[in-house]
């Protein structure tokens, strides 16, 4: 139960960065790495909807409980064992 609650936050959060990414940019400035590579003007605007998306995936990923199966495999590609 608690794994829906963490998750449906986490999604709301991710959500909320998707729509008001624009705030978040007066907020907090532009990337400069995604302004170079994103495209003209908007690079910092699609890196912070990118990140939002991302944390919506991570929710829904804590609700059906997959997050310690990905994190396992993400320690065991970089981690060398590879069975």
């Amino acid at each position: 139960m608690l794994n829906i609650i963490i998750g449906a936050l986490i999604i709301v959060a991710g959500f909320m960065v998707i729509w008001k990414n624009e705030w978040i940019l007066k907020n907090f400035g532009r990337v400069g790495w995604a302004e170079e590579h994103l495209g003209l003007e908007g690079g910092s605007r699609l890196f912070y909807k990118f990140i939002g998306i991302c944390f919506m995936f991570l929710g829904l990923f804590v609700i059906t409980g997959l997050w310690t199966d990905i994190l396992t495999g993400i320690f065991k590609f970089f981690g060398g064992q590879r069975h």
